[in-house]
This record gives structure tokens, C-alpha cells and sequence, in this order.
């Protein structure tokens, strides 16, 4: 049985618990959070968040991207979000490597030039949380009233450290 189909037989049990609760569109808490897919990270789960409390949206890195950017307008403008928090984590497959070795490997292994891509990895964790909470603050896209918070997720513990800008 492939995962996929496991993924389909354990839905079945969460339908059950789910039952119909019909949860408003707009974020309970107002919140959107933008971190990383990395498997070792459940945010609802570390932040004590339900179903329907938040936005949550995931890329490798946890980086804000023109997409995220897309997303959180849309959350903020469409949907009513007025915080948005930035958590990035320890240990992140990120960190691996640099933009010139991927592009490489990326060349040597699917013959694809990649030289035009910025995979966005970064060293230093903390100086990545702050590096994007600056973006966010300097777009025209969110406004000032939109409170921006940081932290650093340690896969290890599950702790969250708060990152001042």
C-alpha cells in the first residue's frame, strides 16, 4: 500500500473526530505564520493552535518568497490577519548548502541550469528570522499596523525562543 492510500484509510478515522464543525474562513486568532515544511516541525501542535486558529504557511526554509508575500496579503487584506510571526527552526535542511553548490548539483544530476534560482539558504538561523521579518516591515504590501514577530523553533526541545528585530 503506497502512503498515499494509508493517508486515505487514516482520514476516514479524522472525518469521524472532525464531524462538522463549519469553522469561519478568517483565522480565529488573527494570525498568520509563515515557517518551514521541515517534518520534525507541527506548528498547531507547538503553538497550541486548533483547527481554524491560524494561517500557516510552509516552504522549505520557511522563507518569505513572492508567494508567501501573496499569501499574507490575501490573509491580511481578504481574510483579517493583523500578526504575522516568522518561525524558522534549528538543524534546517537550509542551512546544507549554498546557492552555488545546489546550482551545481542541480546541473550535474538533472542537467538543468539553475543559475537563475535563489534556494535561499542561509548559516545563520537567527540572522534568517530577522532578515525576513526586515522584508516583511519594508513591504508597501503590509501595512504598519501589522504587528511582525520572530522566533526559532529548536527541533530538539520544541521550545521557541522569541527573535527581536
Amino acid at each position: 500500500m503506497s502512503y498515499f492510500e494509508h493517508f486515505l484509510s487514516a482520514n476516514q478515522a479524522y472525518v469521524a473526530l472532525h464531524g462538522d464543525l463549519h469553522l469561519p474562513i478568517k483565522p480565529k486568532t488573527r494570525v498568520a505564520i509563515v515557517t518551514c515544511m521541515d517534518s520534525r516541525l507541527h506548528v498547531g501542535h507547538a503553538l497550541g493552535l486548533a483547527l481554524g486558529d491560524a494561517h500557516i504557511l510552509r516552504n522549505a526554509g520557511g522563507r518569505v518568497t513572492e508567494d508567501v508575500l501573496r499569501s499574507l496579503v490575501i490573509s491580511e487584506q481578504q481574510l483579517g490577519t493583523r500578526e504575522i510571526v516568522v518561525l524558522h527552526h534549528t538543524d534546517c535542511g537550509a542551512q546544507t548548502f549554498t546557492n552555488a553548490s545546489f546550482h551545481q548539483e542541480l546541473e550535474t544530476k538533472l542537467g538543468v541550469d539553475t543559475s537563475h534560482m535563489d534556494f535561499l539558504p542561509f548559516s545563520d538561523v537567527e540572522a534568517s528570522v530577522r532578515e525576513d521579518m526586515a522584508l516583511l516591515k519594508a513591504s508597501p504590501l503590509i501595512p504598519d499596523d501589522v504587528a511582525i514577530y520572530g522566533g526559532i523553533y529548536d527541533v530538539d526541545t520544541g521550545r521557541i525562543t522569541k527573535v527581536e528585530a
